[in-house]
Parts: C-alpha cells; sequence; structure tokens
C-alpha cells in the first residue's frame, strides 16, 4: 500500500504545539498520499498538550488513510490516571498540565470529549510496514515481534538501543531523549527532547532526512 511514497515520522511533542505547527509546515509531505506517522508521548509537560491531540485529530479526520497515531507511556499514564490508577506517577512527569486543560471545574472532574477519548482508545503500540517497524519506545530485541509486551513498546531504553543485535527491520522510536537524532544501522530514534528546550524532529523515509525545530514554549 505504502509502496513508493514518503514516510515521515515525528517525535515526542509533549504539549508543544506551536513547535508541532511550525515542523509540520516545514515537511515536503504529499498529503493524502504520503505517510505520516506519530510516535506517541502528545501530552503532558508542554503547554498545551490539549491543542496538540486536537491538531492530530484534525489531520486524522482529513487524511485517515495517512496518519498513524502510536501509543507513548504518557498517554499510557493518562489512561492510568482516568482509572485511578499511579495518579502520582502522572504527576510526577508532568500531568498536572494536561489535567488542567481537561478539567470541567463545574463537574469537578477530568472530562474528555468524546472525539478526544476515540483518539487515545484506537492509539496503537507499533506500526510496521515493509522496511520498518514504528513504535514508541523500541522493542526487546531478543524477542519476537509477537512477544514484546506493552511494557517493551512504551518504556524500554538501553536495553533496546545499546543492543548490537541485528534486527530484521529499521525500528524508528521515541521516548529517550538524544540531542541529536539517534542514527544506528537499523534503529533511528527521533526524540530530540523539545520540551527540554530542544528540537522536535521529524524524520523523512527512506531517505534519512531530518527536519527539525527549536523549541517554541517558554518552558
Amino acid at each position: 500500500m505504502y509502496e513508493g511514497l514518503k514516510i515521515f515520522a515525528v517525535g515526542d511533542i509533549h504539549g508543544c504545539l506551536e513547535s508541532l505547527e511550525a515542523l509540520l509546515e516545514i515537511l515536503p509531505i504529499n498529503w493524502g498520499k504520503d505517510l505520516l506517522i506519530f510516535l506517541g508521548d502528545y501530552i503532558d509537560r508542554g503547554e498545551n498538550p490539549r491543542g496538540v491531540v486536537e491538531k492530530i485529530i484534525t489531520l486524522k479526520k482529513k487524511y485517515p488513510e495517512h496518519v498513524i497515531t502510536l501509543k507513548g507511556n504518557h498517554e499510557l499514564m493518562f489512561e492510568w490516571f482516568l482509572e485511578g490508577k499511579n495518579v502520582e506517577l502522572f504527576f510526577y512527569n508532568g500531568g498536572e498540565v494536561t489535567i488542567s486543560q481537561y478539567y470541567n471545574s463545574e463537574k469537578r472532574m477530568v472530562e474528555l470529549p468524546l472525539e478526544h477519548q476515540i483518539f487515545f482508545q484506537e492509539l496503537r503500540l507499533f506500526f510496521e510496514c515493509e522496511d520498518y517497524l514504528f513504535v514508541h519506545a523500541g522493542i526487546n530485541p531478543y524477542k519476537s515481534l509477537k512477544d514484546q509486551t506493552e511494557e517493551d513498546f512504551l518504556w524500554i531504553r538501553g536495553l533496546f538501543y545499546e543492543s548490537k543485535k541485528v534486527l530484521p527491520k529499521t525500528v524508528v522510536f521515541g521516548h529517550t531523549p538524544f540531542p541529536t537524532p539517534f542514527l544506528g544501522p537499523d534503529r533511528i530514534g527521533i526524540d530530540t527532547g523539545c520540551v527540554y528546550g530542544g528540537f522536535l524532529t521529524a524524520v523523512m523515509l527512506p531517505d534519512i532526512k531530518f527536519f527539525q525545530v527549536k523549541c517554541k514554549s517558554r518552558r
């Protein structure tokens, strides 16, 4: 389905809506034909997590077959929070910004619009095509794809990107921030710490060309 098309993957946004909008402006996407993949962590820490979600929902509605949204560990923590679990962990990781933007003061509760509920429910753990595997954090290189767990996909770090084990496909991932994109023989990391004052990064495949915008948040 995607043969001959460009694939663009975008790293961790963390509520940095202005940076996301600026990055989308410079990507040479053939909208409605090329594939755009978001690697998760849309919320928390940055100034406008709700705005980021709304922006991506709009893109998905306009190009439903060509915008792919993956789940990040921050979306999982938000899910836990809404279920009343691991609340302190969510706030420790910047969840207070997200909560404030979804808080209904009249009802005194966090309330998500239906479109946003559906957005979070439909997030994928990974997306696979012929030459690439896209995932939030990475994979356990010593297990087959079918044996990976949600914890592997959303939380793994050094065991994945420090491993010398050859992978069957190039894995494009976020989650772990690097000063510059991580480029290995079969691993491409594109979390470059936008919310910490770094860059929001996208990679264009198969060219392996990077596009970046400096963090535009006041954080």
